[in-house]
């Protein structure tokens, strides 16, 4: 969906936004409401998934990181899309990551115990 050429893909030039909370109130609400559910989706997974992610910090980096490799392309490609800041800047994964902190894995250096595996 972030990848979705425009109307005049391939026959404008690529743009870039550099000014915060420029591009967020002038967007369609569709692809506010993509951007969010790619992110949020990730922010709520991962650290469910991958115990070394069960940090918010953790899981924003990891957010931004992908966010600017997505904003580097939309500028890179010629798709006739914006690479907006406002895109890599908000937290929507970290939202999700702290939503979902009760269901992350405890781990040893979580608990404060040792955990240990029974055999059967």
């Amino acid at each position: 969906m972030t990848m979705l050429p425009g109307n005049q893909a391939g026959a404008v030039a690529s743009q870039v936004s550099l000014l915060p909370l420029r591009d967020l109130f002038t967007m369609p609400t569709y692809q506010i409401v993509g951007n969010l559910l790619i992110f949020v989706a990730l922010g709520w997974a991962a650290p469910v998934r991958f115990s070394v992610l069960a940090s918010l910090w953790r899981v924003l980096a990891l957010a931004a990181a992908g966010s600017v490799l997505i904003e580097n392309a939309q500028y890179v490609l010629p798709l006739d899309r914006v690479a907006s800041v406002d895109d890599v800047l908000l937290a929507r994964a970290g939202l999700a990551a702290f939503a979902s902190r009760r269901s992350w894995r405890p781990t040893a250096a979580h608990s404060g115990r040792v955990l240990r595996l029974q055999r059967f």
